[in-house]
This record gives C-alpha cells, structure tokens and sequence, in this order.
C-alpha cells in the first residue's frame, strides 16, 4: 500500500516524511528561538519610543525615533542630564521624555529665570549651567523643590513648551523606564546619547 507523503529508500538516502509538516515544524522552531531572543531584548533591555509634541526641541523633535536604554537603570541610578523616559505621575499610562535636573535628596531652586541646586557638595547652591542644549537661557517660574530619597526633578529642554516638574512635581525613581540611548530616526540626526556633565 503506497502512502502519498512517506517512502523508504535503501542505502545512504533516509525515510522522509510529510514535507509540510517538517516545514510547520521548522518554521515553529525558528519562531520559537526568535522570540526568546526578541522578548528579552525588547521588555528588559531596550525599548523603542518616538517623541510627541515640541517641549525637548531643540535636542528633540516631533515624532523623531529613539531607541530606550532600560538596561542600565538596573544596576546604577540615573545622573543628571539624563535624558529619561518615564510614566507620567498623575496617569501612568502615558510616558514623558525629560532632562534629569534635579537628584534624590537635592533642592533646587528656579529664581529669576536660573537654576541653582543645592546639595552635600555646594550647601550655598551652584548655579546650573545648561548653555550645551538650550536654545534660551532662561527656565520660567519661581519655585523651590526639595527632593526625597526617590525623586527625581525633570524638565524638558523647551522651557517655555514644556510641562514637567515645575508643574506635576517630582518624578519618583519607580516611575522611570530607562534613559534616551540612540536617536534612529531620522537618519540624518542619528545619534548615540552619553550623561551630560555638570561642574557639580
């Protein structure tokens, strides 16, 4: 009785089965591997974000393509000058990109249009310097914000198009998804990340 999908050969050659079900099962395996590659990388590793509106021109723009490092924030804290993504405090459903300004248990205090912080390091406050990525020398509003062990002061480098910390307040370690690694997209503005330094 001869069967459509099977036959035996003598010698060297080998039984061969249905080939249909050795390509489902092939192509499974490749699926199988590929997501246990993909998975990790993409929920644990890094994540890709696009930006959304104006508030981190000029260092931003709409609907640019980054990819998220959410590695890194594993095994350190973020720095100043982090550029991070982070849930936004009062809906954690949305996620905001922004400049780590201010660090756990650090005041900062915005006066007639300057940032000082004040810490362990400078008790009398040191003037931040932010001429490398802003367009304007100015941060509006007066307010002054002493931060707990867990909270992180943000802002967005379009002082004047941006909600951030001056209004939602601190940002608290839990709710921070990773820092800004590369720039993809577009491809002339591609561009890896490093943390900004201050003289702090």
């Amino acid at each position: 009785m001869a069967f459509p999908f099977s036959r035996k050969k003598t010698g060297d050659e080998v039984q061969t089965k249905n080939p249909a079900l050795g390509l489902v099962l092939e192509l499974a395996q490749v699926l199988a591997i590929s997501l246990a590659i993909i998975i990790p990388v993409r929920y644990f590793l890094i994540q890709p974000f696009y930006v959304k509106g104006a508030s981190m021109e000029p260092s931003f723009f709409d609907h640019e393509y980054l990819i998220i490092d959410e590695l890194s924030y594993r095994f350190k804290n973020p720095e100043r000058g982090d550029i991070v993504v982070f849930r936004y405090p009062n809906d954690p459903k949305q996620f905001f990109i922004k400049r780590v300004i201010g660090l756990p248990g650090e005041t900062v205090e915005i006066a007639a249009g300057q940032i000082k912080i004040y810490n362990d390091k400078s008790p009398n406050g040191l003037e931040l310097d932010e001429k490398q990525y802003l367009d304007q020398d100015y941060t509006a509003t007066n307010r002054t914000t002493t931060l707990k062990s867990d909270e992180y002061f943000v802002l967005g480098d379009n002082r004047v198009a941006s909600y951030d910390s001056r209004y939602f307040g601190p940002v608290k370690r839990s709710y921070i998804v990773g820092r800004v690694w590369l720039r993809g997209w577009p491809l002339d503005r591609m561009k890896a990340f490093n943390p900004q330094q201050y003289p702090l």
